[in-house]
């Protein structure tokens, strides 16, 4: 058995290479062997966002707290709230983050397919988020 109290493992601050605005990332689990599951606990501050990626084996999203904004490419965005959970199949390009004015939390539970678990693309624009919220 191996146990990892609360404070172990320090929160982490990822670059804006992949988000837009300010987003913390605390490790549940971290995917390495044996097993390829990787689930973190993933916090937006308001208004901040994944670029668009896609999951080689798909992506589960379970939120926490606060309200978030998921978009899936040719889809109309959705709201989320504490509760709901959302499934991205694999190669399925979206993106996803907090509201406007209020943070969002998730777990976001993924799967390494040959020591990856994204495929990033180019950032949501302002514009193109700006739309989500207005649906």
């Amino acid at each position: 058995m191996k146990i990892h109290h609360a404070g172990d493992r320090p929160s982490q601050i990822p670059g804006n290479e992949y988000f837009t605005g300010t987003v913390r990332f605390d490790p549940i689990v971290t995917g390495n062997d044996p097993s390829p599951v990787k689930i973190l606990t993933v916090t937006f501050e308001p208004g901040a966002r994944t670029a668009w990626h896609t999951h080689p084996a798909g992506q589960t999203l379970h939120v926490l707290s606060g309200l978030g904004l998921a978009g899936s490419e040719g889809q109309p965005a959705q709201v989320l709230r504490p509760g709901d959970t959302v499934w991205f199949a694999p190669g399925e390009r979206h993106w996803h983050g907090a509201s406007p004015d209020c943070a969002m939390t998730h777990l976001a539970v993924q799967t390494s397919v040959e020591g990856k678990t994204a495929d990033w693309m180019e950032h949501v624009s302002d514009e193109d988020y700006s739309a989500a919220r207005a649906e």
